[in-house]
């Protein structure tokens, strides 16, 4: 037999996990996602546990790499933002998705490093997942956070969903990394033990912590389909305000729902009479409009400064404001340190006031029942619905019960990509979260009715101008996810790490 030399090993065995962190990407867009990457990662612990190395280093190489992989793929999407749309030279785009990429890639090696050390099979079924999940809380917390593409989105579509209710995505993530290293120990008993833990969470999706409120709402979401090239164009404006005013006061619903920046221009500037008419037509219907638009917050003096808004109308009643307050990093404001980037590199951006962390909800009353008992909507703009325990804490603090979440969002940003069926996934666990029905109303796709157990009830196509008309039954009650967030499973990682720290250190 020839030997092959270390060297060599190493980068075949770097090689062969670039390909599975490509493979994890992939299939988290098939219909089986929450399964095949479950066995997609059994594999890379099998791969990784035959290193010859048995160092920090060499695990957090492995896992970068890895991550590379999954992240360059997952991540694409941001090329056409910046050239397709943007402007921004094919190099320096290409180079933006590769520096993303690392930067997220980074977290997949600390959880590598940090979980591979321990030798014991049984210690390192519990500290690789522990070490996961902190990784995957600190990508949605540092640098204003960015946990797109957690492997619990895929649960959607996998065996660990319900725990979800209990204790939110990262708990998923957690029961995902210890299936996938038991199965990759290849032997009878440890998949016996999945199997088990798997009986077990299906028995806890059948308590249910919300149940419905009042009469179902009928609903009608707008999706207008404008290319972000025209989106702000001068001599298309115009015809994107006028197509969803008429569209709007063409019939009466409960709820009527138009997406991010619908109306691009600033609210108290607009100069037809398109809001006036809006609100006549809620007066005279009684119907309720969520309309997503440019707003103009005042400052000290006579300065301002513009929001990515949400304005709610409301039968005889001062319009609702919801502003955006989780804003993208150099999409919506600029980072501090970095104004010589956006100058340098020209990159195309806004700079929005941030809105308030805590907004009252969106008050919903039906036409046709008691109109006295209004409903209560969490309204999210764009990505903001990717941070689950946001979303939760909201719910916790809010002084009225909320029974449906909103999400409205322009997605012409992406183009033909993964990205709005990657946030269809982050928006069906939100709602499994929590307990309660969601809605999305978005400009390309893809516009979706979500009903409280993340099931998708009714959606639009993408790249079609229409509308998706149908009902939803609000919910009521808070999920223990809602009342606790993620502390319990943070908990319990962080003693799963000290405990094998102390029992295993040198």
């Amino acid at each position: 037999m020839v030997a092959i030399p270390i060297r060599a090993f190493t980068l075949i065995h770097l090689a062969v996990l670039f390909i599975a962190g490509v493979l994890l990407a992939i299939s988290a867009e098939l219909p089986i996602s929450g399964y095949s990457q479950i066995v997609i990662m059994a594999f890379v612990w099998w791969v990784t546990s035959r290193s010859q190395s048995n160092v920090f280093a060499a695990f957090f190489k492995s896992g970068l790499v890895f991550g590379l992989g999954y992240f360059i793929i997952a991540l694409w999407w941001i090329y056409i933002s910046l050239h397709d749309v943007g402007g921004m030279s094919p190099v320096l785009s290409s180079f933006a998705v590769f520096a993303l990429a690392v930067l997220m890639a980074l977290y997949f090696g600390l959880a590598f490093g940090c979980g591979l050390l321990i030798q014991n099979s049984f210690w390192r079924g519990l500290v690789l997942p522990a070490a996961w999940v902190m990784a995957e809380y600190l990508r949605g917390q540092l640098f204003t956070g960015f946990p797109w593409m957690g492997l619990a989105e895929s649960q959607v579509h996998g065996p660990f969903m319900q725990i979800a209710p209990y204790l939110g995505g990262l708990a998923c993530t957690f029961l995902i990394i210890w299936a996938s290293w038991q199965l990759s120990l290849l032997k009878i008993q440890n998949t016996l033990v999945v199997v088990a833990a798997i009986a077990i969470v299906q028995i806890l999706g059948i308590w249910q912590f919300t149940s419905p409120n009042g009469a179902a709402l009928s609903v009608r979401l707008i999706q207008g389909n404008f290319e972000q090239s025209l989106k702000f164009n001068p001599k298309e404006i115009w015809q994107q305000i006028h197509f969803y005013r008429d569209a709007i006061i063409r019939s009466p619903a409960d709820l009527i729902i138009v997406p991010e920046t619908a109306f691009p221009w600033p609210e108290p500037d607009l100069p037809d009479q398109s809001l006036k008419m809006i609100q006549g037509f809620v007066d005279q219907s009684g119907s309720q409009v969520l309309l997503g638009l440019i707003g103009k917050i005042p400052k000290d003096g006579n300065t301002f400064q513009y929001s990515n808004r949400v304005t709610g109308f409301t039968k005889d009643q001062v319009p609702y404001h919801y502003d955006k307050h989780h804003l993208v990093p150099f999409g919506e404001f600029i980072p501090p340190g970095f104004q010589w980037f956006v100058d340098a590199f020209k990159v195309p951006m806004s700079n929005f006031a941030r809105g308030a962390i805590t907004q009252s909800p969106f008050p919903i009353s039906s036409q046709h029942h008691d109109i006295h008992k209004a409903q209560y909507a969490a309204i999210s703009i764009c990505y903001e619905d990717i941070f689950g325990n946001e979303i939760a804490s909201r719910l916790r603090q809010s002084q009225n019960p909320v029974s449906l979440l909103i999400n409205v969002t322009n997605l012409a940003w992406f183009g033909q990509s993964q990205a709005p069926m990657q946030q269809l996934r982050l928006s069906q666990l939100r709602s499994v979260e929590t307990g309660l029905p969601s809605l999305r109303a978005t400009n390309t796709g893809i516009t979706a009715i979500i009903d409280h157990r993340g099931k998708v009830q009714a959606v639009l196509d993408q790249f079609v101008q229409g509308e998706l008309s149908g009902t939803v039954q609000p919910y009521i009650g808070q999920t223990p996810y809602v009342i606790w967030g993620n502390w319990p499973i943070l908990i319990f990682s962080l003693l799963v790490l000290l405990t094998a720290y102390l029992r295993f250190r040198k």
